[in-house]
């Protein structure tokens, strides 16, 4: 079959043959019908994401993964044939946290092998492209926002970055009633596309006059949460610097760098706060699943292309270096 092959040590990416791998005990072999492109694909094959419990020098990527049901280890007997499935972005094992195309292999592929209880059930009209953006691009927000956030209706909440995670972030605070949603992004394109997804305000953070705006938005009471999406360091320290009291800051976005707080005295009078966020939780797959059946999430707008599964080289240079400025591209074996 084919998959998408990264060298973790010499950070070398090839599609190529490989055999189609059988599910042991416990295990299930699912056909990939559609598999995400996420931003931490780009910085693993650049080398600033490195997998902490692979085992090897090679790993197919990919974790956000749809398909169906292809065959099932012994000792399980929940999943037949055919049956539609979403699959989380990874597992504990042994109180070790391990991810899909990160420390084993993922979706990139014609066929992955994952662990029977990572497994959610789709219904039978769900879109597969739709479908495997769920476990990061929407997860990862969600989880952000109703876990680690505590995110509270009508609560002010900036959103830094509105790519792949920050536009479903402006999605979901829209739905649990958020109030203002104040989009951060120095492109025009992401700004409307922030409006668009249901932000009240976007704002340009290079603007000379942004604090200001808000300090506007907000009555001046600055933000209640803050999420930086993108990783990086100026965002931080902006964010930070736009909560209001007690204010949060979620880091989604993964940087590597150390964070500096530019006047500690009041960060700490203002009880401010900041929490790391990675990933999501079992049950949160599930729950998105759940309200788009219901009608109240709708991921078309995130599908911004799809290519075939042996162009996957060419969709991470498209999303390396913003080419249409996409939300998710998804590769389809």
């Amino acid at each position: 079959m084919l998959a998408g092959r990264l060298n973790v040590r010499t950070r070398s990416f090839e599609v190529k043959e490989v055999p189609v791998p059988q599910p042991g005990p416990g295990f299930v072999r699912v056909k990939v019908r559609a598999a995400g492109v996420c931003l931490s694909d780009v910085h693993l094959i650049q080398g600033l994401l490195t997998p902490r419990h692979l085992e090897g020098d090679e790993v197919t990527l990919g974790h956000e993964t749809s398909g169906t049901v292809d065959q099932a280890g012994d000792g399980v007997d929940t999943w037949n044939q055919g049956d539609r499935v979403v699959i989380q972005a990874g597992y504990e094992y042994n109180g070790v946290t391990l991810t899909m195309g990160v420390d084993y292999d993922g979706g990139w592929a014609e066929y992955v092998v994952v662990p029977a209880g990572v497994l959610v059930p789709l219904s039978a009209d769900f879109s597969f492209e739709q479908a495997a953006v769920i476990p990061d691009a929407v997860s990862t927000p969600w989880a952000s926002i109703v876990s680690t956030g505590s995110v509270r209706p009508a609560e002010a909440v900036g959103v830094w970055g509105v790519g792949g995670l920050g536009a479903h972030g402006v999605q979901l605070l829209r739905m649990i009633g958020a109030a203002p949603i104040i989009a951060v992004d120095p492109l025009p394109g992401a700004r409307e596309r922030a409006l668009a997804f249901g932000a009240d305000v976007a704002l340009d953070p290079l603007a000379d006059d942004f604090a200001a705006s808000i300090a506007a938005a907000t009555s001046g009471r600055g933000l209640d949460a803050a999420f930086d999406f993108a990783g990086v360091d100026a965002v931080r320290a902006q964010a930070a610097d736009s909560l209001g009291l007690k204010g949060r800051l979620v880091l989604v976005g993964l940087s590597g760098n150390p964070i500096t707080i530019s006047d500690s005295t009041s960060f700490s009078y203002a009880r401010k706060q900041i929490r790391g966020h990675y990933g999501s939780e079992a049950h949160h797959v599930p729950e998105l699943v759940a309200l788009a059946e219901l009608g109240r999430l709708d991921f078309a707008r995130s599908i911004s292309d799809t290519l075939p599964l042996r162009d996957a080289a060419a969709a991470v240079e498209r999303l390396e270096n913003k080419e249409g400025n996409p939300i998710r591209l998804v590769l389809l074996p």
